[in-house]
């Protein structure tokens, strides 16, 4: 379940009734949760705690996806897809990886998205993107010259703008997702301690480093 509280359809506002609608019909997802997509549809009922904050997210979907971005969308959902793999977010590179084919992305090029340092199917700017992406989200931000001049040769100074926005806004919608355990990214932490056994020494190193035990050299 989702980290914070999810908000019953008879408690939205007007805008968001108008969005639920459109995902849910007549459903609330509380209650009955599932989108076209297959999620769970539970990131709409806990953003709807806040209404200003809600239409806010509703509309940075409608900005990076309106006509007159002047970035080719395949770049856009190349940066997208890979934040939310390199964020660690199931569910923003899992819904960016339907998004990719919405835009003609070939699914070769899909499926190399998470090893794509070690791909040959990316063309030099969509290996820009990529390597810049990787800077955003893994370096905080921390662009070498390198990379940023590789994706100068490419692109101009106002569709660099646009991936960076863009890609940047994507890290942040991985990391919430992850924080509050929305959608696919509801899920328990990986790396815990496993129990030994009742009569194991807490000194786990100690069969291994006993010099008493260590063979003799010859």
């Amino acid at each position: 379940m989702p980290r914070l509280l999810q908000v019953p359809r008879t408690e939205i506002d007007p805008f968001a009734e108008q969005i639920f609608q459109n995902l849910f019909g007549d459903r609330d997802p509380i209650d009955e949760p599932g989108t076209a997509t297959g999620t769970p549809g539970n990131w709409w009922s806990v953003f709807a705690q806040s209404p200003d904050i809600f239409k806010h997210a509703v509309d940075g979907f409608g900005l990076y996806r309106n006509p007159d971005r002047k970035l080719d969308p395949q770049l856009r959902e190349l940066g997208q897809t890979r934040a939310g793999y390199a964020r660690g977010s199931q569910f923003v590179f899992s819904q960016h990886c339907k998004s990719c084919r919405s835009v003609g992305m070939s699914e070769e090029k899909i499926q190399a998205i998470p090893h794509w340092g070690a791909s040959d199917v990316f063309s030099p700017v969509e290996r820009a993107v990529l390597a810049y992406t990787d800077e955003l989200v893994l370096q905080s931000g921390r662009v070498s010259d390198g990379v940023f001049n590789a994706l100068r040769e490419h692109l101009s100074d106002l569709e660099i703008f646009e991936l960076t926005y863009i890609t940047a806004l994507y890290d942040m919608h991985a990391a919430m997702c992850r924080a509050l355990r929305l959608e696919y990214d509801d899920v328990d932490e990986r790396v815990v301690e496993i129990a030994a056994p009742a009569d194991a020494s807490d000194d786990v190193m100690s069969m291994v480093d006993d010099k008493n035990n260590r063979p003799t050299q010859r």
